[in-house]
């Protein structure tokens, strides 16, 4: 299987991410209701900024990993995988209790595209945020900055269902997903939920974990994982030789009966290789031998953002 894209001059336009889905938080606890859920601070929302979180178990693994930003002053938007929505909006729904807050599907009322390249910013124009996790109006849509990826940069655009795409070049699906790859930032699908504490695929290093808020779901092992050094998996960029699914099982070959890690997500790119994401054990990077899934070889390729040192 190979891209329906050849080379790095596509990676520009909008694609409508049919993966993805909304959820509406309503009322005037919205705020506050999220900010005891999720790994973010969501009482100090801004409405020029985004926030990424993580939603956690009990046991710290995350459930979905979301972006979430100010559609009005009590209410906020929080996008995330699409097969991963109902669970997420009914588990949420159980805590609800007495806060002034209504949870409910908003997908069908907002179009999420993913928008990339020069042809988008020129699009957005003034109204392109210039940071990553900021956000700005566009119209009647809303845009969130979202880190690039192989030099391209991307944004995430909410508007109403009812209103036109775009006027872009159209970007392919597997475009948006190779350069979400690159972007180093991890999407949890069905796949992969409840697989990783938040640093397992690096969270806290893009900005998705906020270490001085209160308690949510999970905290306690999240907070542990950090102070006391007991990260032993980190998520790596790799290169593989075929396709690769998230949730796939990563083997090295000097311990093939035992997984080394699991596929997070993944894409074909511009030559047509494959690039993934993929939660390793320490151990396993860098150890002489080759990691595979199945038969395709895995080669990591480094992340766009350093990671800490591994404890002594």
């Amino acid at each position: 299987m190979t891209s329906d894209f050849s080379t790095a001059a596509s990676l520009q336009g909008a694609v409508r991410l049919t993966d993805w889905g909304v959820i509406a938080a309503t009322g005037a606890d919205a705020a506050a209701f999220l900010h005891g859920q999720m790994t973010q601070d969501f009482s100090h929302l801004g409405p020029n900024e985004a926030r990424l979180c993580g939603y956690c178990s009990a046991k710290g693994r995350l459930l979905a990993t979301l972006v979430a930003w100010r559609r009005a002053p009590e209410e906020i938007l929080l996008a995330c995988s699409a097969d991963l929505l109902a669970l997420t909006l009914k588990r949420l729904s159980m805590f609800v209790l007495r806060a002034k807050c209504k949870l409910t599907d908003a997908s069908g009322d907002v179009a999420l595209y993913g928008l990339a390249g020069g042809a988008a910013a020129a699009w957005l124009a003034g109204d392109a945020p210039a940071t990553p996790w900021a956000a700005s109006r566009h119209g009647d849509a809303q845009v969130v900055r979202l880190p690039g990826g192989a030099g391209v940069d991307r944004w995430l655009l909410a508007q109403p269902a009812s209103a036109p795409a775009p006027a872009l070049p159209a970007l392919s699906q597997d475009g948006w997903r190779w350069l979400e790859v690159q972007s180093g930032v991890a999407r949890i699908v069905a796949a992969t939920a409840e697989q990783f504490v938040p640093q397992m695929v690096n969270l806290e290093l893009v900005g998705g974990v906020n270490f001085q808020k209160g308690c949510y779901p999970g905290q306690e092992i999240v907070a542990r994982s950090q102070y006391r050094g007991t990260i032993k998996r980190r998520m790596q960029r790799l290169d593989a030789s075929g396709p690769v699914v998230p949730g796939q099982e990563i083997v090295h070959s000097a311990d093939p009966g035992q997984p080394a890690g699991m596929v997070v997500v993944a894409a074909p790119g511009p030559d047509g290789r494959w690039s993934a994401l993929g939660e390793l054990k320490l151990t396993a990077i860098g150890e002489p031998g080759a990691l595979r899934c199945g038969e395709v070889l895995l080669t990591p390729t480094g992340l766009p953002y350093p990671l800490p040192a591994e404890p002594a």
